[in-house]
């Protein structure tokens, strides 16, 4: 196949990504394993870092491939979704796969498809594509990101040698809730009983399903690893770390929020795991040092401040406006926020998080003005709702058509010492960081 025609055959499978109509996650797994069968389980080809959570996962997969690609070793990275091309979702020691083996791997796949009692998901040929092609480049190891749940992901075909969960909040109830305990125990799916199981999650209410999970060892966070010093530096953080089997102390991380500490605790200590062993402490600063997070407090722009961050979720919005008060609150005179939600969101909910009310007083995290957009999904929340919302605060609000126009409207009415911040879901991330041309 030729890349639009991989493409093109791609987009003619069930998206669950982009369904206006959330369904309950599919309770089965015999496709994708059929689907692995017949291309000689490439999941086993190589061990397997797999991890899970309702926010974070996408950041400590970045981390841990840093890790293992300072350590010497080649990484296949598997996340989701992607920000601007599919390409970026399977990457190879942090490269994105080039468009030609993008081509052949879904290729592969496509021609498999008529021995399939049904056809396969969006999903599962991307991820059934990822397996084969990091067997194809013969990886040392593959980091792989559950797109939802973990029991019955896709990505739960492969057995993991370390499993990791970072966190665990209400977000895809519908699907696979309703209750934290549901969430919790979909997530703990994920776990085998090969598995060092890295547990980040604290909720002692939880703790009881954590540790009935099947797992050779589990590593707590606060007993086995933790983050301790977490202090705020120029352009980042400087963290103290520790693992069962060392501690890096005064590690610089390039990226903002102090939640990211906490991240770089959980992917050394993920790594550790896999190795058996501590790294040794230039391989950590030097993995760190050169982090880069797309989409995540990712600063684009300095006049005004400009900051992208895929935040999408009442805990993730919290956790992003805490981390932009700290970093850039006295240093800036105002706030805009640029957002756009999916289906499923209460707005209002969703502002009061990121910090829209009516005060618009000196107090830190509060929005001048919210520009609202849809973001580019079929299951896009109407920017006027969004816009209604704001304005119901308290707070000023315009409504555009489009996360481009939302974004130049934005910066067209910022001031030069004022931040916007572009918010509310990756599609409009993604799609701010096309306009903005941001490499």
């Amino acid at each position: 196949m030729e890349l639009a025609e991989a493409l093109d055959y791609l987009a003619g499978h069930v998206n669950l990504e982009r369904e206006v109509a959330p369904r309950a996650a599919a309770r089965r797994l015999d496709r994708v394993r059929r689907l692995m069968e017949l291309m000689g389980d490439p999941q086993r080809a190589y061990p397997v870092i797999h991890i899970t959570g309702t926010n974070g996962k996408g950041s400590v997969a970045r981390m841990v491939t840093a890790l293992l690609v300072a350590r010497g070793l080649r990484a296949g990275t598997y996340t989701s979704p992607h920000l601007e091309h599919v390409n970026e979702r399977m990457a190879w020691n942090g490269e994105p796969i080039p468009d030609e083996d993008l081509a052949e791997v879904i290729g592969a796949v496509a021609e498999l498809e008529p021995l399939l009692e049904s056809p396969p998901t969006h999903f599962e040929i991307l991820t059934a594509a990822a397996f084969r092609w990091f067997a194809d480049v013969a990886v040392d190891v593959a980091v792989i990101e559950v797109g939802l749940g973990g029991r019955w992901d896709a990505t739960n075909v492969a057995d993991a040698q370390v499993a990791v969960l970072t966190n665990v909040s209400l977000d895809h109830a519908e699907t696979i809730g309703p209750a934290l305990t549901d969430i919790a125990t979909e997530k703990v799916g994920i776990v085998k009983p090969a598995s060092t199981f890295v547990l980040a999650e604290t909720n002692p209410a939880l703790l009881p399903i954590f540790q009935q999970a099947d797992a050779s060892e589990l590593w707590l966070k606060g007993t086995e690893f933790r983050c301790g010093g977490n202090r705020l530096a120029h352009d980042g953080r400087v963290v103290d770390l520790y693992t069962p089997g060392a501690a890096y102390e005064g590690v610089y991380l390039p990226v903002h929020g102090s939640y990211q500490g906490d991240n770089a605790a959980v992917a050394l200590a993920a790594v550790e795991a896999f190795f058996g062993a501590p790294l040794a402490p230039e391989v950590v600063a030097e993995a760190f040092a050169g982090l880069k997070l797309p989409g995540r407090l990712e600063v684009v722009s300095r006049h005004p401040v400009t900051v992208l961050d895929g935040a999408h979720n009442p805990a993730g919005a919290l956790a992003a406006t805490a981390a932009l008060d700290e970093a850039f609150g006295p240093a800036v005179t105002g706030r805009i926020l640029v957002i756009g939600m999916l289906q499923g969101r209460e707005p209002a909910e969703m502002l009061q998080c990121f910090g829209v009310s009516g005060d618009q007083g000196p107090r830190a995290g509060r929005a001048r003005l919210v520009v609202a957009c849809p973001p580019p999904s079929p299951r896009a929340l109407p920017a006027a709702e969004v816009a209604a919302a704001a304005r119901a605060l308290g707070a000023d609000a315009e409504e555009t058509s489009s996360v481009p126009e939302a974004v130049a409207t934005a910066l067209a009415l910022a001031g030069e010492q004022e931040l916007v911040h572009v918010t509310g879901s990756l599609y409009v991330v993604g799609a701010a960081r096309a306009a903005l041309h941001t490499a």
